[in-house]
């Protein structure tokens, strides 16, 4: 094995300018942790598209290797949990923010953080889902736990090409649910309707201010976008639904009023993937490997390689990324 790797860094001089360049690493140069992991494969997120970009504070020590999630090979472990040769995926945990992260041939992260990469699974198969797609299955679980099952009506997906929203309707779709996918790219109406949608609407019937309450169109949602398309989900959620949110794309407010929670108990399910504890985690991964259906994985990702990154990343964050991509490393 080589003794060194390539990594992107990205680093910030005196007066704040950020800078991306790739770089030749040695192991001596990863920060701490109890394991050391061959990268495999990684992936493109919405957050990684900003900790490169700088359109966002997501990076919060410099220099740092960006990549929220990889999936790999240990290479030396001296964890309990786990042995040279154990295949695991990493999602979240500060990796990527504040830890070097997965844009590079290798990691070492502390042990707690990994878990098994599902036998059903590739580590390929594994970042074609990524930290988006277990996302979408944390807000998935969130909405069952909630009581939102097929049966109570139609589900809403924001954000719906993008990599959380590709995967929520490829999950929701396989397990019977009723999908009303909302993108604002109308070309990719089809690849919708491949995953799964029922019926596909513009964003710009969620992106105006919202009504306190506007006529109920369906028992739960998926948003990934945030502001006046939550506040507008939230108004037209039925009585007792629920909508699990977990993005920003289209900013951090939520411009809303108590009307649909006092009037309709309406409920908002907060999903954070970074910090959810192990089981959380280990059930996910578990129902990914049960509801995902990984044929349609090669409809909903697209693969490069490493020097493909620093562009998917800046192409990410202009709404050209449809789906998901996967690095092989």
């Amino acid at each position: 094995m080589s003794d060194t790797f390539k990594a992107i860094l990205v680093s910030r001089d005196a007066e704040k300018k950020q800078s991306v360049e790739i770089v030749d690493l040695t192991e001596a140069e990863l920060m701490e942790g109890d394991v050391t992991v061959a990268v495999e494969a990684t992936t493109v997120n919405y957050k990684d598209g900003l900790a490169i970009t700088g359109k966002a504070p997501v990076v919060r020590r410099w220099p740092l290797v960006p990549g929220i999630d990889f999936a790999g090979t240990v290479i030396s472990s001296s964890h309990a949990d786990w042995r040279k040769g154990d295949k695991v995926i990493l999602n979240g945990w500060g990796v990527g923010e504040t830890h070097y992260g997965a844009y590079a041939g290798r990691a070492r992260v502390k042990g707690d953080w990994l878990v098994p990469l599902p036998e059903s699974m590739s580590p390929h198969d594994a970042m074609a889902v990524g930290t988006a797609g277990y996302t979408a299955m944390l807000a998935v679980m969130a909405l069952e736990r909630h009581g939102i099952v097929p049966d109570r009506g139609p589900v809403v997906v924001t954000g719906a090409a993008g990599g959380v929203g590709s995967v929520a309707i490829s999950i929701l779709s396989t397990l019977g649910y009723h999908v009303i996918a909302s993108t604002g790219r109308s070309a990719e109406s089809p690849y919708l309707i491949d995953l799964g949608a029922a019926e596909v609407i513009s964003r710009e019937e969620l992106s105006q201010p919202a009504k306190p309450l506007a006529k109920e169109r369906w028992a739960g949602g998926v948003d990934s976008v945030g502001t006046h398309t939550l506040a507008n989900v939230l108004s037209m959620t039925s009585y007792g639904g629920a909508v699990a949110a977990c993005g920003l794309a289209g900013g951090m407010d939520l411009p809303t009023s108590v009307a649909p929670f006092i009037l309709r108990g309406v409920s908002l399910l907060g999903i954070d993937s970074v910090m959810a504890p192990k089981p959380v985690r280990l059930e996910a991964w578990r129902r990914i490997g049960a509801d995902l259906d990984l044929k349609k994985l090669s409809t909903l990702s697209r693969s490069i390689g490493f020097d493909g990154i620093i562009d998917a990343a800046r192409d990410i964050i202009h709404g050209k990324i449809r789906g998901r991509v996967v690095v092989d490393m």
